[in-house]
């Protein structure tokens, strides 16, 4: 059964936690949920 990280908030701090999660389990299913408008991300 795959993992599934739901991650609240788009600020900086949930892709980052995102990303750190994908590097420790490339096979984890994340959702991201958010508020606004925008998601912050870096290139």
């Amino acid at each position: 059964m795959a993992k599934h990280l739901v991650v609240v908030g788009g600020g900086a701090g949930g892709p980052s936690a995102a990303a750190e999660a994908r590097r420790h389990d490339p096979s984890l299913k994340i959702t991201m949920l958010e508020k606004g408008e925008f998601v912050s991300y870096s290139a």
